[in-house]
């Protein structure tokens, strides 16, 4: 279609914007998108640095390479609704310089507009607020996000269904990464009305670069490896040693070729469809330890019989792998000595058939999926646990997330050094577990209270080595302590089970055990538990801010646009440098901000020929001024301009505010 149209969201007010209706609640006005109050610009208002120290080592105990991590200082904590402290993020100069474009990972669990109201905030929006409020935020975290960044976004079923197309909406439905599934609690109340949720949502968004970190890999996974051959590089598992590739109808794959077996003397062929893993050259380099192999011409008819590519299909440049007919049972003998040897090759001869090792050494972690089941990432419950054991005797936060939640999140989506943004702060677990981790971050809550009684106080805990909860500790793990190995496709986990079993059915039979049969059998299901591992020995640092308080506002009984009690001297420099995104300069003895070669004065005072005149004489060759005033002439204005080509005065507040949704946005 020549006029296609793309699909969207929509919803009531869409084409308006939204102001907070009271300061440190979910509570909101629908106003015109050019509205002062919507457009002005905060700023941060900077407070305490909080500091901890990283812990010495203590000998005796086992620590991660986490544990090792610089820990990270240049972290932001923000007392402020997140609208306005996302558009200081990515408005004002010194911190648009830091943050857009260079946000790694972004997790966000904001209000899921469930008609409820928790004690720490709010959770009672309407449908077209909530979408409003998210989709300004969502075009705010987009600019923040980093190229090959993700941002992930905690939902239930209420509004999931509308943020995805919201998302789809700002960061194109081609960005979609994933709907993750997190299992949230494992014993659904009985008395529930209707299907129990067990699960919620996370829908995860990139800018088109984000490619996942792999997950460590599992002792399970590690114990299929073995060395039966004493391989110098250590243990490994056999692998396919052929492909899928060559389908029916299509040309012969160059890897599609005869292999004489050196033992029996079979030739062997890939399974239809498929070909050998490696080429011809690489095949060569393994078998020629077993026996001398030649190349040889191929009998196509053969070839296709054994393969099913037709004739016409096939390639006769391709040749086979033949052991020389005359050498047969010297390279019999060869190949059964060598086998014997161990160490065997990458590719290497089984009685019958050929094998590939796959060394432990160089197999990848697993891949993340779409699924977080309980027991590996915590539930509720656990949440609920570790907040109890933060803040003893308090019942903090009806849904809190687990700290192992959140650092499988930041694993998969960051590395260390990188940013993460939370605005919904909440307890603070995003910024405890970045931490944690080595990652730097911004979080930001509304609540003061919360602020004062839960988030500062945590991330206090958490620099100062003070929260042992969480990912601070990684309980040791069941693992193997036999001499030779547990038997083949036997766990730890299963090992320790099948001797508690094994107790408790001879607890009552005291020959049996003394029998010396059931100790070797305990003997080859032997484990142990693994030490503790600490992951975090506190340091590095946050810095403490909170928005400012508007400097404008708009009178409702006239429309006209006023100064608020907040708009001192100070103040007011500092929310017009960060409306015309000018870098403060605090330094300068005349001037509060500059751009390019652009100066900033802002003045409560009458302007007049001579405070121009005074003002011009700090301006070099090349730059100009813009002079922000409550009240200037026309003709001084005009005064400025002549005097200093290039230069402008800008009356405040109406003049600040000539802007569009989309400069806002």
């Amino acid at each position: 279609m020549a006029n296609s149209q793309k699909l969207e969201i929509t919803w009531h007010n869409k084409d308006k914007a939204l102001i907070p209706t009271t300061r440190g609640r979910y509570g909101y006005t629908w106003v015109a998108p050019a509205d002062p109050r919507y457009c002005q610009t905060n700023f941060l208002e900077y407070g305490d640095v909080v500091r901890g120290v990283q812990r010495p080592k203590e000998d005796g105990r086992t620590y991660s390479e986490r544990a090792d991590l610089q820990p990270q200082e240049d972290n932001l904590l923000v007392l402020g609704e997140s609208g306005d402290v996302l558009e200081a993020l990515t408005r004002v100069p010194e911190l648009a310089d830091k943050y857009v474009g260079q946000v790694k990972c972004v997790y966000i669990d904001p209000p899921f507009n469930t008609a409820q109201t928790f004690a720490n905030y709010e959770d009672n929006l309407e449908h077209s607020i909530w979408l409003t409020m998210m989709r300004d935020r969502l075009l705010h975290l987009k600019k923040l996000l980093a190229d090959d960044g993700s941002i992930w976004v905690h939902l239930d079923d209420v509004e999931n269904h509308r943020m995805r197309m919201l998302m789809d909406e700002v960061f194109g439905a081609a960005n979609f990464v994933a709907e993750v599934v997190w299992e949230k609690t494992y014993s659904p109340r009985n008395d529930s009305k209707g299907i129990p949720a067990v699960t919620d949502v996370i829908l995860v968004y990139s800018k088109g670069g984000f490619v996942p970190n792999r997950l460590a890999r599992t002792a399970e996974m590690d114990a299929r490896y073995k060395n039966p051959d004493l391989d110098r590089n250590g243990p490994w598992k056999s692998g396919d040693s052929t492909a899928p590739g060559n389908m029916s109808g299509q040309k012969q794959h160059p890897s599609v070729f005869a292999v004489q077996h050196p033992i029996t003397g079979e030739f062997i062929y890939p399974a239809s469809g498929r070909h050998w893993t490696f080429g011809q050259e690489r095949l060569l380099e393994s078998l020629s330890q077993y026996a001398d192999y030649r190349c040889e011409a191929p009998n196509l008819l053969a070839r296709s019989k054994r393969t099913g590519i037709p004739v016409e299909q096939l390639r006769p440049d391709v040749y086979d792998l033949v052991v020389d007919e005359t050498k047969r049972q010297g390279d019999k003998t060869q190949a059964m000595r060598r086998k014997s040897i161990g160490n065997w090759p990458e590719f290497f001869v089984s009685d019958t058939g050929f094998g590939r090792k796959v060394s432990l050494s160089l197999s990848e972690g697993r891949l993340a999926t779409n699924f977080l089941p309980h027991t590996e990432v915590g539930h509720t419950d656990t949440a609920a646990k570790e907040i109890r054991a933060l803040f003893p005797g308090t019942s903090a936060f009806a849904t809190p997330k687990p700290e192992r939640l959140l650092e499988r999140i930041i694993h998969i989506a960051s590395g260390p050094g990188d940013i993460v943004v939370d605005v919904f702060g909440g307890s603070g677990t995003t910024a405890a577990v970045a931490q944690k981790m080595g990652r730097r971050w911004v979080t930001c809550e509304l609540v003061e209270d919360t602020f004062n009684r839960f988030t500062r106080p945590r991330l206090e805990k958490v620099v100062r080595g003070e929260d042992m909860g969480g990912i601070t500790v990684t309980k040791g793990e069941r693992v193997d302590d036999t001499t030779g190995g547990l038997p083949e496709g036997l766990t730890p986990e299963d090992a320790q089970k099948l001797t508690s079993l094994l107790n408790k059915a001879i607890k009552d039979e005291p020959e049996l055990k003394k029998s010396n049969d059931l100790r070797a059998v305990k003997q080859l299901v032997k484990t142990k538990k693994s030490p503790d591992t600490i992951n975090w020995r506190g340091g590095g640092g946050f810095t403490v801010a909170r928005l400012s308080k508007p400097c404008f506002d708009v009178d409702e009984d006239t429309g006209i646009t006023i100064l608020t009690e907040h708009a001192t001297a100070a103040n007011l420099a500092r929310a017009v440098a960060a409306h015309l995104r000018f870098h403060m300069t605090p330094d300068h003895p005349v001037f509060a901000a500059k751009r390019a070669n652009m100066h900033l004065s802002v003045t409560r005072q009458p302007v007049t020929h001579e405070y121009i005149n005074e003002i011009l004489g700090y301006v070099a060759d090349g730059e100009a001024v813009t002079v922000a005033a409550t009240s200037v002439s026309p003709e001084v204005a005009e005064y400025l301009v002549n005097k200093s080509p290039g230069s402008r005065v800008i009356a405040i507040p109406d003049g600040l505010f000539i802007t569009t949704l989309s400069d806002k946005a």
